[in-house]
């Protein structure tokens, strides 16, 4: 089921989200909200690959709401891209969880990526499915990273969030820099010999 909050804007302009990243305004066809059915549709197609059962429902929301939720739910009061919260307890049979996405965001990091905000959505409505599936990127060795690599091929989408991630942290090298010189060796003690 695809919710809209009543606040958000569902022509959203690209001018104050755009405008920080410096790149030229969007067409209004890659800047509009898509439409819940088409949502819907995506929804169904990517829980069956995830093979997650039960009832999903994603609210698509302003960055002021879904950074309230960030902070009474994970203790961080900023806003985020996606958040999943996994159905738990009584009366969770038959429901997988809940998906919260900034439109807001969605609408900056889909003018990074140079694609459509309706790619975008979808690219976090299946990284939040994995979550509800109960993986966890920063805890699984890669796990999460690699199977949603396998299914945005098989969903026809472009680089996912782990791997956007993993591209904007610098990686760790064993090689020393070639400018620094290895300080010399300490001598050995010469080895007594046994009679």
């Amino acid at each position: 089921m695809i919710l809209l909050d009543p606040d958000l804007d569902p022509d959203p302009s690209p001018k104050a989200a755009l405008a920080k990243q410096a790149v030229v305004p969007a067409t209004p066809r890659e800047i509009r909200i898509p439409s819940a059915r088409t949502l819907s549709r995506f929804l169904a197609a990517a829980q069956t690959a995830v093979r997650l059962n039960g009832q999903v429902t994603v609210l698509l929301t302003t960055d002021a709401a879904i950074r309230k939720l960030n902070r009474q739910f994970r203790g961080k009061n900023k806003a985020t891209d996606v958040l999943s919260f996994p159905a738990e307890g009584l009366g969770a049979e038959g429901i997988a969880g809940d998906l919260a996405i900034s439109v807001t965001t969605a609408l900056s990091q889909a003018a990074e990526q140079g694609h459509p905000l309706s790619t975008e959505i979808k690219v976090l409505i299946l990284h939040g499915l994995l979550h509800l599936a109960g993986y966890d990127h920063e805890a699984d060795d890669g796990k999460m990273a690699r199977r949603e690599r396998l299914l945005r091929a098989k969903l026809k989408l472009p680089q996912g969030l782990i791997e956007r991630a993993n591209a904007r942290v610098p990686q760790v090298s064993n090689l020393r820099p070639r400018n620094r010189q290895t300080p010399p060796a300490a001598p050995s003690k010469p080895k007594a010999k046994r009679p």
